[in-house]
């Protein structure tokens, strides 16, 4: 089973950039998409013989998040059952019968240049703390995956420049020591377990030439229950720089694994 996670920066601009060629192309069985910032009515998007599983934020242009599927699914969730974080639309849960798998687009902890770091407390005190329960009551019954844009570069070699970067949104201390409880709690950071010393990054930004020079963050990934990690291949980062220079879908690299399943 094939599944590929993506944060598109917005759906309907990635849609003129090539995505459904990108998803023909690839032929993913699940295919997660982050930060679609549009509902169903505003997208003309109908791929066979994909079923498409919508979660939008009740804000408008902003966050939600996208499943489309060719396997059978037996039960679809939205959310976390906690409304002050479901009505933005950043969790999508799928049940496969034997796994769930969980798409998620974890909220930013502040990029207002007037109050940098703004919802630094919200998602880690709060955000993550509700999360890692949800997850953790997931993996009581059965293994989970759960991928996405996680919005922290977790150590040093997932950023291009720790050094600047530190105490920054996306790599400050408090952020990187949340995600850190999610891999003490029985989750493992699938390509981080198989590669432990490369670096390639799924972000860049859109300044200072960060993606023609790979200045790059490593914020998107697939984390599993440590029970079916042998059954993962390796994590794979499908179009990253150097080599593809060309015309960018979206500020993100899609990531994908396949799953003995």
């Amino acid at each position: 089973m094939k599944i590929i996670s993506w944060n598109v920066n917005g759906i309907r601009a990635c849609l003129k950039k090539g995505f459904e060629e990108f998803v023909s192309h690839h032929s993913p069985d699940i295919m997660c998409i982050q930060e679609t910032k549009a509902d169903q009515s505003q997208v003309d998007l109908d791929i066979k013989p994909y079923k498409m599983f919508w979660n939008s934020a009740e804000r408008k242009g902003y966050s939600g998040t996208l499943i489309i599927s060719k396997k059978k699914i037996q039960e679809v969730k939205y959310g976390i059952g906690i409304e002050k974080h479901d009505n933005e639309g950043r969790v999508i849960t799928i049940d496969l019968g034997n796994i769930f798998v969980v798409n998620v687009y974890v909220p930013n902890s502040g990029s207002d240049r007037k109050e940098p770091l703004k919802r630094l407390d919200y998602r880690t005190q709060e955000w993550d703390v509700d999360f890692l329960k949800y997850l953790k009551s997931l993996a009581n019954k059965k293994p989970v995956i759960a991928c996405g844009d996680f919005n922290v570069a977790h150590q040093e070699i997932d950023i291009a420049n720790p050094t600047s970067n530190r105490g920054n949104s996306g790599f400050t201390d408090e952020e990187r020591e949340s995600f850190s409880n999610f891999l003490s709690e029985g989750f493992v950071d699938v390509f981080r377990e198989k590669n432990s010393s490369s670096k390639p990054y799924t972000w860049w930004s859109y300044m200072s030439s960060a993606y023609n020079n790979n200045t790059g963050w490593r914020i998107d990934y697939f984390l599993a229950s440590r029970s079916i990690l042998p059954l993962i291949h390796s994590e794979e980062v499908l179009i990253s720089p150097p080599d593809d220079l060309g015309e960018r879908k979206s500020d993100h690299s899609p990531i994908k694994i396949e799953v003995d399943i």
